[in-house]
């Protein structure tokens, strides 16, 4: 294949986009020489369907706010223009569809990497995948061949990223704000404006 560029597949809901997201989306880019990392926006993820999920307008404007300032990186609609379920393996296919040239590189964290085999259609996934790239999380590191016995073909694609830890999680923000306490400096100054602008996480 004449492989015109690679792409970094960012999936998420985002909720709200932090810089701890920036951070591992900008580290992913530069250790794997990614040409582009697409933020894949997901409206109704499958293994959140009981969970509470800001509209999906305003975590596109959060989005688009937190990425705005990096050419590197850029909004998917694949899963935002399509009916649910926002299965990983589809949303990868599909991309395949539509930059036909480009090397696909999904970008996961080693907690998600351990509980892979319960994923929809993990081994579709991991083969129509080019690579994986893994961002290590201390106590979340998975036995790759444990996971071949599993998942033919996954060792050879995990690529680990060797990013900076932050104990930051879109959840931990939420309480924050619900309960009034400090968040302004684990958000980017214009997701943190729009938070405040909207009313969200209040309720």
């Amino acid at each position: 294949m004449n492989v015109e560029q690679r792409l970094g597949i960012f999936g998420g809901t985002f909720d709200p986009p932090h810089v701890g997201h920036q951070i591992l989306a900008s580290e992913a880019a530069y250790q794997l020489s990614l040409d582009k990392v697409l933020w894949v926006l997901t409206p109704h993820p499958p293994h959140k369907r009981d969970h509470k999920i800001t509209p999906l307008e305003d975590r596109m404007t959060m989005v688009k706010a937190a990425i705005n300032a990096d050419a590197t990186f850029e909004l998917s609609r694949i899963e935002i223009d399509r009916s649910p379920p926002h299965y990983a393996v589809d949303t990868v296919n599909l991309l395949h569809e539509r930059y036909p040239e480009a090397e696909l590189v999904y970008l996961i964290g080693s907690d998600s990497l351990r509980h892979l085999t319960k994923w929809h259609d993990a081994q579709g996934f991991v083969d129509a995948c080019d690579a994986l790239g893994v961002m290590c999380r201390p106590g979340e590191e998975a036995d790759l061949r444990a996971l071949e016995d599993h998942i033919h073909g996954i060792a050879d694609k995990v690529a680990f990223i060797d990013a900076p830890l932050l104990e930051i999680s879109s959840s931990e923000i939420r309480e924050r704000i619900f309960s009034g306490g400090t968040f302004r400096y684990y958000l980017p100054l214009e997701v943190y404006k729009i938070i405040l602008h909207l009313n969200l996480y209040k309720a």
